[in-house]
């Protein structure tokens, strides 16, 4: 697929696409609190974009391991002050919701994307995204929930059964009406999965890019960076920046990411050989 089909654009895919992270939370597992304040995330939003990002995902609600659901009303009050702003910015706005209100507000304001940890599978979610004639839509597999995910983790071969539920989605998806270019896929890395089954998602990824969906990686300071090099989440932008190479080498299409800059450096530097073999 040469592009990704959002609410005001045509995402090309044929090159990688950094996806910048705003989390307009105070309880995030990595910088919760830090932009939860409306000028301070649109002031990240900013700075995001002058580091490289091709698009901006932003969250009201944290879905680390164990956290709360948070009520509706107050994950409106979070976001819909900075996505107001950020559709005015000029790159594809995605929000990271799994509520049918908050995905219906979002797009009333003019967002993009809607980026759903549950997969649309919360009722009435499929429907707002349906009705939409051109949202791009992010599904991920998420073992459990939030809250018990890592509690007690997936069993058996993770590749199989991540594949299995995506390609099932989508097809409902469809089967409403939505086009094969507005879906992208995410694994769900950390999602209810051991480490050993996160690394495994990673090195068969092709298997999960045969049904012909783009393939979103979602590995910035995730907790199995940390199980692997010991290093606390605010030291894992080295191994963060290393996943997210190892991702795209692998096909991945969109990359979603705290450490812009450095991401967009190292894929630089990848883009740069990869052009080099293509020009013997």
């Amino acid at each position: 697929m040469q592009y990704w089909q959002t609410t005001r654009f045509e995402v090309p895919l044929t090159r990688p696409q950094v996806m910048g992270i705003v989390n307009v939370t105070p309880d995030s597992f990595s910088d919760g609190g830090r932009h939860d304040d409306p000028k301070a995330a649109l002031a990240h939003c900013e700075r995001l974009l002058r580091d490289g990002a091709h698009l901006l995902d932003i969250g009201g609600e944290s879905t680390r391991p164990g956290s709360p659901p948070v009520p509706l009303e107050v994950e409106l009050a979070r976001v819909l002050p900075i996505v107001r702003e950020a559709v005015r910015l000029g790159v594809p706005v995605s929000v990271d919701t799994c509520k049918p209100g908050v995905m219906q507000a979002v797009l009333d304001l003019g967002a993009d994307v809607i980026n759903d940890v549950w997969a649309l599978r919360q009722s009435g979610a499929r429907e707002v995204v349906a009705a939409h004639p051109s949202c791009g839509v992010c599904l991920m597999h998420m073992h459990r929930d939030p809250q018990t995910m890592q509690a007690a983790p997936m069993e058996g071969d993770a590749v199989p059964q991540v594949l299995s539920f995506l390609k099932q989605v989508s097809e409902d998806l469809r089967g409403l009406g939505v086009e094969k270019a507005r879906i992208v896929w995410d694994a769900g890395t950390g999602f209810g999965k051991t480490v050993e089954q996160n690394f495994a998602l990673l090195a068969r990824q092709a298997e999960l890019r045969a049904p012909g969906y783009p393939i979103l990686a979602g590995w910035s300071r995730k907790s199995s960076l940390g199980a692997v090099t010991g290093w606390p989440v605010d030291g894992r932008m080295v191994p963060s920046v290393a996943a997210a190479v190892l991702a795209v080498e692998r096909g991945a299409r969109i990359v979603r990411v705290h450490d812009v800059r450095e991401t967009v450096a190292a894929l630089a530097v990848w883009q740069a050989m990869n052009e080099q073999d293509d020009n013997p």
